[in-house]
């Protein structure tokens, strides 16, 4: 495998990398530290770690060579580590590096003797030619180590024999060879002022670094100066070959001289490091013809041919050779023709034919949304946010693969904010080979997709001419049977193809053309090893899904397509999602997307206003509808409830009315099938989402009865999919199948307590991380637990006794120490909390919290805000106040300003930069009182800075200190004082 293809990171061995990196070690001590320098800027390296390596001298200018000898074997493999996990960023830099050692090499083609005799007697006159030629015995006793201290600290001079056999101008022959004289300067401060002395032109005085067999020499065509490379003899330098010195004929005597001498009548000549001239006076041997197409090894990167992309190359970093000179380089490029692209395979009409159909189809499938909505009417566009992962470094390699995604403030989610055509192509140019598409649970991330195969169809993707959509739910993962053709023909959505060998055989031409796209990628299990025993072969059919995948993802099989995989971010962080190209969160709605979709789903304007009203008087209830499932939950409750009845106010309560709504309109139009409720089976249907919950599946068993999965098909509670071996049924979203287990676990007599308090609330005890099914389960059982059936047609039984259950659930609410529990924990035991619907277990919360609470590095949606803010408005009953920790969490402006508007809070910490924008939010709106309350209890101590930007507003927030005024504003009463969180900051900590 070449990695000097592809601008897109590739899943390389890591032994190839070390290689690189053992190259890349051996290039001379400059461009090693200009390329560790690259790294560090890159954010390969963290600051501590690079200059660890100049601590430690591990990397010095004076010890490179030897550090390199004894254990450069060491230091290549701990640099490897972190140049491997970053490849996509560090190939090009390594490519640069070795390029630019490549051209410091000078070409050793010609024969010892013709380059003496032929260059050498075409640049210097015979007396200097013989200075360099004659024996060097009289250099260590005449000549001034002076000389040296001007020359880098990184260059040796070296002084060899001459060949006897070297054929010289003036029949003069050599002396006895003499053994090689090495010399490296050092660093002194006693010397580092001294000035040279030029040797004379007698026979007796001789400073003559001589030129050994190996040496090869580059001559400049610049008419002003002459330049000679002298290399150093290859077995006395370090592996990485030598620093070549340059023989300069200088235009006329220098003013002020040079070293320090004084310069003689005639020519003259200056020894020099390369480093010294700059690109344009140095000369490679002789540029390839006009015309001429750079071979793969030599090109910096590599774009997918035949996309959109292509014009990206011309912002991508590129090799800066060293040519003849930079003029000539423009002119060359005003007239050398462009690189060829890859001349693509005329498609056969049945290809035409299919990709059309397979547009027809998509059009057809992808024009509607879930409640029979059309895509082209009510679909709203979401944003997307560009996302990061931070590495954790540990003491070992093992921890440092560990990786998580960075919190973004909610100033850094605006900046990194992209839309629908930015998916493939986002803000640095460069196209994206596989993408992450992440959501939580009805963040609507299928309704994107199937969004994005609406485009595509409509022609809006022209970089693709195939796009298979791969639906996880109804994969089967077992069976291994399959090959790349059928995965892509048979299991995916898209219709029969007539000659599927003819299309295929098109496909494999012209892989970089292909989308394939994995849709509910949670459900696969096992996710440790996926990569393992990729597929290698297009033809073999005995691969299991995941091999396919593996295969696709590696580019062992079809390389160069693009793969595009829709997870939930807290589910799956695994291998596979370390290295994506590119990691996008689908944005919830926003207040104005709440209000855009709304109108779009009544379409009379009386309903529209009068459903608007209900949201918005309802703060919980509008701050759920930032999730789109939500949202679509609420319009379609407020659809269908009496116009008396409110809304209502727990997330569970919101469900059971929702779904239990369903059921009813469904049996209401089967009645032959569902007369009422008792005749359909919800107990069965409960103990299914049960059973499939535990298994991590949303699968429905085929054996239930006929009745049931009508009934449950026609309310929405279930989705079918058509498969290769008939139809599949599934639970249509986590919310339903949760709360339908929930509904199991609190009125099945076969469930003891003891399960029941295992799946509600939080646990004290450190449990393995749960995932965002297990969280919206338990609030569901609790907010069960503690509430009545209501009336009417209802999925709950009224007649079901659960006090048992109920009083082993307050036990345990009783039980709970909130300041033992880490952030994740805490937020999800203020829900449970809330989902009761009791003040008695809300003040029972806040009574036993600790005095400075911490959500430290939680993503906070509207509602976990809204539930925090509900809750700690108890605080004022008890007399209890707050400090609450905000760092690195991800809050919006309106719930910080809500957060820090509580009474109880008596000081925060939140991100400077969303501080400053809730000050300057504040002041627009002229609420001088609350601004001066947000400055007051804003603090900083103690800082610690873990990261980059936790420092990068800082000065900004020492100006409004100084200035006594907000960006961009005049002076403002509040700051009279500056920000007290400065003047009462006593400790910078950086990490």
């Amino acid at each position: 495998m070449s990695l000097s293809h592809g601008c897109c990171p590739v899943m390389v061995p890591f032994e190839e990398v070390l290689f690189q990196v053992r190259k890349a070690l051996q290039v001379s001590p400059i461009l090693l530290h200009e390329l560790l320098r690259e790294l560090h800027e890159a954010n390969v390296f963290s600051t501590q770690y690079y200059q660890s390596l100049y601590k430690d001298g591990e990397i010095g200018e004076q010890r490179l060579c030897e550090v390199f000898c004894n254990d450069g074997e060491d230091l290549a493999r701990r640099l490897s580590l972190p140049i491997w996990q970053n490849w996509d960023i560090c190939q090009s830099i390594l490519d640069l590096a070795l390029s630019k050692e490549e051209d410091l090499v000078p070409s050793a083609d010609a024969e010892w003797q013709d380059i003496v005799s032929d260059l050498m007697s075409e640049l210097l006159p015979d007396n200097v030619i013989l200075k360099y030629l004659e024996s060097p015995e009289s250099i260590e006793d005449d000549f001034d180590p002076t000389v040296l201290d001007n020359f880098p600290g990184d260059t040796d001079i070296t002084c060899t024999p001459v060949p006897e056999n070297t054929t010289f101008l003036d029949g003069v022959p050599p002396k006895k060879p003499k053994i090689v004289h090495k010399r490296r300067r050092k660093r002194s401060n006693s010397t580092g002022n001294r000035k040279a002395t030029v040797c004379p032109e007698s026979p007796s005085n001789r400073c003559t670094p001589t030129i050994t067999p190996e040496s090869s020499f580059s001559l400049s065509s610049n008419p002003f100066q002459h330049v000679l490379r002298i290399p150093f003899s290859p077995p006395l330098l370090p592996p990485s070959g030598g620093s070549p010195l340059q023989i300069i004929q200088t235009i006329g005597p220098y003013t002020p001289p040079l070293f320090g001498t004084v310069v003689p009548t005639g020519p003259t000549y200056v020894i020099v490091s390369p480093q010294c001239v700059s690109p344009g006076t140095q000369i490679i041997p002789l540029s390839p013809a006009i015309g001429t197409v750079a071979p793969p090894e030599l090109t910096g990167s590599v774009l997918p041919v035949g996309s959109s992309s292509d014009s990206a190359c011309q912002g991508s970093p590129t090799v800066d050779t060293l040519s003849p000179t930079k003029d000539l380089q423009k002119n060359n490029d005003s007239t050398s023709p462009k690189t060829e692209k890859k001349i693509r395979p005329e498609a056969p009409e049945c290809v035409k034919d299919y990709i059309h159909h397979i547009k027809s189809y998509m059009r057809d499938v992808c024009c509607s949304m879930r409640g029979g909505m059309g895509m082209e009417s009510h679909y709203v566009d979401a944003h997307l946010v560009q996302r990061k992962l931070l590495i954790k470094s540990g003491k070992n390699a093992n921890k440092c693969l560990e990786k998580e995604l960075v919190v973004l403030s909610d100033s850094e989610r605006k900046k990194a904010k992209l839309d629908r055509s930015q998916l493939f192509h986002n803000s640095d140019s460069k196209p994206k080979q596989s993408v992450a598409l992440l959501g939580k649970a009805g963040a609507g991330k299928t309704t994107f997709i199937q969004r994005l195969c609406l485009d595509w169809a409509s022609g809006s993707l022209p970089q693709f001419q195939f796009v298979f959509l791969l639906n996880c739910k109804i994969l089967d993962l077992t069976k291994s049977t399959y090959s790349l053709k059928g995965l892509l023909f048979d299991l995916s959505m898209s219709p029969r193809c007539e000659d599927s060998d003819s299309v295929f055989k098109h496909i494999l031409s012209c892989p970089d053309e292909v989308l394939i796209i994995f849709d509910s990628f949670d459900h696969i299990k096992d996710f440790e090893g996926l990569l393992q025993s990729p597929a290698k072969s297009h033809t073999n059919t005995k691969y299991t899904i995941k091999q396919l995948f593996s295969g696709l993802f590696q580019k062992e099989i079809l390389s160069g397509c693009t793969l595009l995989i829709a997870t939930r971010p807290k589910d799956v962080l695994n291998q596979v999602l370390r290295k994506m190209d590119s990691l996008l969160e689908l944005c919830g709605f926003s207040p104005e997307d709440i209000e855009l979709y709304t109108s779009k789903y009544f379409g009379d304007a009386s309903l529209q206003e009068n459903a608007l009203k209900q949201i918005k008087t309802d703060r919980y209830i509008f701050s759920l509808c930032s999730n789109p499932l939500l949202c679509w939950t609420t319009c379609f409750l407020l659809e269908h409830q009496e116009s008396c009845n409110d809304l209502p106010s727990t997330l569970t309560d919101l469900y059971q009315r929702a779904t239990s709504k369903h059921l009813q309109l469904a049996s209401l139009e089967n009645s032959s099938l569902c007369k009422n409720r008792k005749q359909l089976d919800i107990p069965q249907l409960c103990k299914m989402a049960w059973e499939g919950f535990k298994n991590h599946d949303t699968h429905v068993n085929p054996g239930s009865s006929t009745e049931l999965l009508d009934c449950a098909l026609k309310s929405g509670i279930l989705a079918s999919y058509k498969t290769s071996e008939g139809q599949e049924n599934h639970f249509a979203d986590l919310f339903t199948q949760n709360l339908l287990s929930a509904v199991h676990l609190v009125q099945s007599k076969q469930v003891n307590e003891k399960m029941v308090v295992a799946n509600s609330v939080v646990h004290q005890k450190k449990r393995k991380v749960q995932g965002e099914s297990q969280d919206v389960l338990q609030r569901f059982v609790t907010g069960l637990v503690f509430q009545k059936a209501p009336d009417g047609v209802s999925i709950l039984d009224s007649s079901v006794n659960i006090k048992a259950k109920r009083k082993a659930v307050e036990t345990h609410l009783e039980s709970m120490k909130p300041s033992d529990l880490v952030p994740a924990r805490l937020l999800e035991l203020f829900h449970c909390v809330y989902e009761t619907s009791s003040a008695k277990f809300a003040k029972l919360l806040l009574k036993n919290l600790p005095d400075n609470l911490s959500f430290y590095g939680m993503q906070l949606c509207p509602s976990d805000v809204y539930v925090i803010c509900h809750l700690l408005r108890y605080a004022s009953t008890l007399k209890r106040t707050f400090s609450i920790n905000l760092q690195d969490a991800c809050i919006p402006i309106s719930g910080l300003k809500e957060l820090v508007g509580l009474k109880c809070i008596k000081a925060f910490w939140a991100h400077t930069a969303d501080t400053i924008g809730l000050w300057e939010d504040l002041h627009q709106s002229n609420d001088e009182l609350n601004l001066k309350s947000a400055i007051e209890k804003f603090t900083l101590h103690p800082f610690k800075a873990t990261e980059g930007y936790h420092i990068e507003s800082l000065p900004v927030l020492v100006q409004i200190h100084r200035e006594k005024k907000l960006p961009m504003s005049e002076l403002v009463s509040a700051l009279d004082k500056g920000v007290p969180a400065l003047r009462h900051l006593q400790r910078l900590e950086f990490e």
